[in-house]
């Protein structure tokens, strides 16, 4: 039990320290993270604690305006002198951990001086009201590397940017583990820190895609652990982390009177019903829409959960109208209601994501 308790610590401990690593926010203004993880806590440890951390590699001084949150479990500080050009400032959060026990991800939203959005930090971990051992709370293994799952959510990012995400792994052995990777997918980066990870400890397992022009929408990419020197199969039969982010268009450059001139597409019905079918049956939905906008409009790519084919969506020109089929195969779908969402990635301002859906029964 001793140990047990000892690695529940050492992960809140890990959680909240790990040196400065520079993410940048926008031209002259970096941060030490976007998301802090306190990992796996104890209800009855009461309040936790973290630290994000602002630096200025700007010429003039930078000012943190407002920092909200979305609950009254949070509170929050910040530093309220203007960061000078080489200076640095922080925002000092404590939750207060008595909503337990489930996971909870909290948002909070930054104002920054000279910058239109505000920037979101995020707050994420796990209550536990009672110690369970490393080995519960890390079901799916490399070895004795302990993850929570194998696919991992990196979220939403635009063009020319990147996206940052932590989570906690455990070394579920007695000695100390040293984990590098390989055969890292183009785009990726993967860290982990502190490594070599204690024994019986936890870690935060850092990573970073950068967006491409030549992806669209939601994709994966791959990381193949190397634990002290081996690599290993995973416990699901997996040799490779995934991770996956959604990339659309970087319109923030984009003025007023662009967006409202830019392509725009009106879909005439966004859901298609298709009844009851057997499962095994094709389900052929029709969609089609006109570009009220005054610039050409164009799908980069269609992206869907569920088995499915398409045609080339042709571009359409200002006033246009175009149909577009979408072929739903239902052979390894479950029985019962049934509903798909078809995600389109385009060029349009008002409209980056449009979603389309279909609906029924599969008898």
């Amino acid at each position: 039990m001793k140990r047990l308790f000892t690695a529940l610590f050492a992960s809140l401990i890990i959680a909240c320290g790990g040196a400065y690593a520079q993410e940048k926010i926008t031209e002259g203004l970096e941060i030490d993270k976007f998301v802090h993880n306190f990992g796996d806590i104890l209800l009855d440890s009461g309040p936790v604690s973290c630290t994000f951390t602002l630096k200025n590699t700007g010429s003039k001084p930078v000012v943190i305006y407002n920092v909200t949150t979305t609950c009254g479990c949070t509170d929050v500080d910040w530093t309220k002198e203007p960061l000078r050009p080489g200076k640095t400032g922080t925002v000092s959060v404590t939750y207060s951990n008595d909503e337990g026990p489930y996971p909870f991800d909290k948002t909070l939203t930054m104002y920054l001086s000279d910058m239109k959005k505000p920037v979101i930090l995020k707050l994420r971990g796990v209550s536990q009201d009672k110690v369970k051992p490393l080995e519960e709370l890390y079901p799916v293994t490399y070895g004795k590397l302990g993850l929570k799952e194998n696919i991992n959510k990196g979220g939403n990012m635009e063009q020319n940017g990147q996206k940052s995400e932590a989570i906690m792994v455990a070394n579920l052995s007695d000695s100390p583990m040293k984990v590098t990777f390989a055969d890292v997918s183009e785009h990726l980066k993967v860290s982990v820190s502190p490594n070599p990870i204690p024994a019986r400890g936890t870690a935060e397992m850092t990573y970073t895609i950068t967006a491409d022009r030549e992806l669209w929408g939601k994709n994966y990419y791959w990381a193949a652990p190397v634990i002290n020197g081996r690599t290993y199969t995973s416990s699901e039969g997996d040799r490779k982390i995934g991770f996956w982010a959604f990339t659309k268009e970087d319109f923030s450059k984009v003025t007023a009177d662009d967006k409202r001139n830019g392509p725009r597409p009106t879909f005439k019905e966004s859901t298609y019903s298709f009844g009851k079918v057997r499962k095994g049956q094709k389900v052929t939905a029709e969609y089609t829409f006109k570009n009220d906008g005054k610039m050409p409009f164009k799908v980069y790519k269609v992206d869907a959960d569920a088995n499915i084919s398409h045609e080339a969506i042709p571009e359409a020109a200002p006033g246009q109208s175009v149909s577009f089929k979408i072929v739903l195969d239902t052979k390894d779908m479950p029985k019962g209601e049934s509903l798909t969402i078809v995600t389109l990635t385009t060029n349009s301002p008002l409209r980056p994501i449009v979603n389309l859906f279909i609906a029924g029964f599969i008898e």
